[in-house]
């Protein structure tokens, strides 16, 4: 018997409201044709781009495998570098469990996956704000060196300057790799713009409308080089998404209040001074850190003030999860004391200046755009997950199920088991 291979194309922000778009496109349309799909699938919480990534590949919630948002907070800190390293994450990942099983592994553009040890990896590790014009030192020392060699001289452009594009580089490596190397037997390949679409336009714009478009051509191109270069026949082909988006309504400055009720102090500049609570944001969500968890007088001060943020109409705090309810509900874990979030949809923001500066929502900022995520994982718009191929039962489609089950249903694509996981294999997708 032939050994099955698994290609996933990972569409950031890909939301269940895309089906019906997808079914129509040339090279998206298989999957609805000949094979099954997940109409909902639930994310972790936060749906945090790094968060879900994690969890896709780990199986696992957050107090598993370490990674609770983009960026590595650090009590006291405002701006924190985001993770990097695949030595960051506490779990075994899908591709651990292959390379162990003597399959050959890639990654192109995953998060956190700086240094890992895979055959193939081109890590996202670029900051996304970068604008210069020197970015391989990111990438001299955690991509693979193979990679770096035959590909960077030629493609490395796209990840200078301005203009820079991911997706251009991550659409420009991927094929050629397929072709110069042969097909790996698990391959990752990461998009990032529908994600920046729906930032700066919005979840239902005719511009994500058209992202989604460039992505089914992208896809395709990587369908017709596993024809040319590949194993067509024994590969399963699996489209995801890693958490949904919401059109965001207004923007809260949370550190704005908390100085304003005395709890953060600041000199005239605007600069922290001290605080007794900080507010970090994570888009439609915020974490609130205190700086003595243990002063129970002031816990019980800063706790009261959030509840009370329930009453106000413009704000509507509706849920002030506090660190044992986080890990319990949610399997969250992290540098907070709590977990804040509105029933409106409502964009958290930490900065310290004054906050008419953010009466308007700055159009593509990762939490204040025009669409945002990061909340709780029913929030609408939720994300999918498709597949076709030898191991796909045809015509399935399950209503339901949870990112956490997503390692596990594609490990036994390939024909192995995933032990550790949160998650379970969803065994009516699977042929076999």
């Amino acid at each position: 018997m032939s050994k099955k291979k698994l290609l996933v194309f990972n569409i950031d922000a890909l939301c269940t409201c895309d089906i019906e778009q997808m079914k129509t496109l040339k090279h998206f349309a298989p999957f609805f044709e000949r094979g099954a799909y997940v109409r909902v699938i639930e994310p972790v919480y936060p749906t945090m781009t790094y968060t879900c990534h994690t969890s896709i590949l780990t199986g696992t919630y957050v107090n598993k495998h370490g990674i609770p948002q983009n960026e590595d907070v650090k009590r006291g800190k405002l701006q924190s570098p985001w993770f990097c390293m695949k030595a960051d994450v506490k779990a075994p990942t899908l591709l651990d469990f292959a390379r162990e099983a003597g399959y050959s592994t890639c990654s192109i553009s995953w998060p956190v996956s700086g240094g890992a040890d895979y055959n193939f990896n081109m890590p996202m590790i670029v900051p996304y704000n970068y604008k210069g014009w020197e970015p391989e030192p990111y990438l001299r020392d955690t991509a693979t060196k193979k990679l770096m060699e035959q590909y960077w001289w030629k493609y490395g452009r796209f990840q200078m300057g301005e203009g820079r594009s991911l997706d251009h580089y991550t659409m420009s490596i991927a094929p050629d790799l397929l072709r110069d190397f042969g097909q790996p037997d698990v391959m990752l390949v990461k998009m990032c713009d529908l994600d920046s679409a729906r930032h700066m336009y919005g979840v239902y714009s005719e511009e994500a409308s058209e992202q989604l478009r460039r992505h089914n051509e992208e896809f395709g191109v990587l369908l017709e080089c596993v024809r040319r270069y590949g194993d067509y026949e024994n590969t399963n082909f699996v489209i995801m998404g890693d958490h949904g988006q919401t059109d965001v309504e207004d923007v809260l400055n949370m550190n704005i209040l908390l100085r304003d009720k005395g709890f953060i102090r600041v000199n005239e500049n605007n600069e922290l001074i001290s605080y007794d609570a900080l507010c970090h944001s994570l888009g439609m969500s915020a974490w609130i850190e205190l700086s003595n968890p243990e002063d129970k007088e002031m816990y019980r001060r800063v706790h009261d003030f959030l509840l009370s943020l329930a009453d106000d109409p413009t704000i509507q705090l509706a849920h002030v999860f506090d660190k044992e309810t986080a890990e319990k509900q949610f399997g969250l874990t992290g540098p907070f004391d709590f977990v804040i979030e509105s029933r409106r949809n409502l964009s958290f923001w930490e900065g310290l200046k004054e906050p008419d500066i953010f009466k308007e929502k700055i159009p593509g900022h990762k939490h204040i755009g025009r669409g945002s995520h990061g909340g709780l994982p029913d929030r609408v718009e939720t994300t999918t997950f498709m597949a076709f191929g030898p191991r796909v039962k045809k015509g399935a489609i399950i209503e339901k199920a949870k990112m956490v089950d997503e390692a596990p249903t594609m490990a036994r694509m390939l024909g192995l088991n995933m032990t550790g996981t949160d998650g379970k294999v969803l065994e009516d997708l699977i042929e076999g």
